[in-house]
């Protein structure tokens, strides 16, 4: 049987939630070497394990959701899915990510080695554990039915500037992502975002719990610490092609890996994620037959499909062509979902 080509997305933050409490065990029991060592790097650093976080009787956004936390447990829960999948069946073609998942999709196309990997992770998400600097809010760029709302973007662009023209405030894009906009900034800019921007279905402008103003200038004390504290030889060529938060494709065959560490620890950190350019060129450049998207959770599949309904890509045009299309052969296929991890 003729391998499908498949791109793999890896998560970010915020998407180990209630529903995903002992993710690890349920599905990664077999992974005890894996799980190991990283609860042994974070034992080295006083941090908890994560099979414990994991195994906790009840879920709590105290000890869930700081990146301290929520970045390792992601990692492997991500990291764990990702040695699941059927080689027999599929052939990964391209590897990318959202966000903190840029750090994941690193690990998994091989240009972190499994120890440089953790250290990298862990690193960058426990750089706010003493206070975190700014916040983010979600807000949508579609109607109803998927599809790009022109008005709502320029409303998202007008509130961006006329925030930033008042002392003290700060706002910016933070991700890119399919129908949706992540805006960051300190207190004061959110604040006046929330307020100009109008309510819509009684969820948005929604605040991300626990997230810093990741991917602004923010930020920039953040690289420069990642740059301190991360050697330059942490980096190697990938296995497998990457495509970063700007659509670029770091390729096996050649990798600036001076350049990759400058990305990973200073750009990508401090300027806008554009996730949606990213699933762009993984359909566009690699032409998969479907994609991978790993756990835990599935916060990606509708943004990755609002994308693809943008680009009309597997003849999508509207989210129920996405809706029927799934209800058949699912092309984007979510390891976490119980129904759908089967598939992969």
């Amino acid at each position: 049987m003729q391998k499908q080509r498949v791109v793999v997305v890896a998560p970010g933050r915020g998407c180990y939630n209630k529903e995903e409490l002992g993710y690890l065990t349920r599905y990664h029991s077999d992974k005890r070497d894996f799980i190991s060592e990283i609860d042994d790097y974070r034992a080295e650093h006083k941090q908890q394990p994560i099979s414990k976080l994991d195994a906790e009787n009840k879920y709590s956004f105290k000890l869930h959701t700081p990146g301290e936390n929520a970045s390792a447990l992601i990692y492997a829960c991500a990291a764990g899915d990702f040695m699941d999948i059927d080689l027999d069946k599929y052939d990964i073609v391209a590897v990318t990510g959202n966000s903190m998942g840029w750090y994941i999709a690193l690990a998994l196309a091989g240009a972190l080695d499994p120890d440089a990997a953790i250290d990298v992770i862990n690193t960058m998400g426990s750089m706010m554990a003493g206070g975190l600097i700014g916040g983010q809010l979600l807000y949508p760029e579609i109607d109803d039915n998927w599809q790009i709302d022109y008005q709502k973007i320029a409303l998202i662009d007008g509130v961006i500037e006329q925030v930033n023209q008042h002392n003290g405030c700060e706002l910016y894009t933070s991700i890119n992502l399919g129908g949706y906009r992540v805006l960051a900034g300190n207190e004061a800019g959110l604040k006046q975002a929330e307020a100009l921007l109008p309510q819509h279905d009684n969820r948005y402008p929604m605040r991300l719990y626990n997230h810093g103003a990741f991917h602004t200038p923010l930020m920039k004390e953040i690289s420069e610490k990642g740059l301190s504290a991360l050697d330059e030889d942490l980096f190697q060529r990938p296995d497998v092609p990457l495509i970063d938060g700007q659509g670029n494709i770091w390729s096996p065959y050649y990798c600036d890996l001076n350049e990759l560490r400058d990305y990973t620890l200073s750009h990508q950190v401090t300027e806008t994620y554009d996730f949606s350019k990213a699933i762009e060129v993984a359909v566009k450049e690699f032409a998969p037959d479907k994609i991978i998207v790993l756990g835990p959770g599935n916060t990606l599949a509708g943004p990755i499909a609002q994308e693809l309904i943008k680009h009309n890509w597997f003849n999508w045009s509207s989210k129920q062509d996405f809706v029927d299309a799934q209800s058949s052969e699912p092309i984007l296929i979510a390891m976490g979902l119980e129904e759908q991890r089967k598939l992969a």
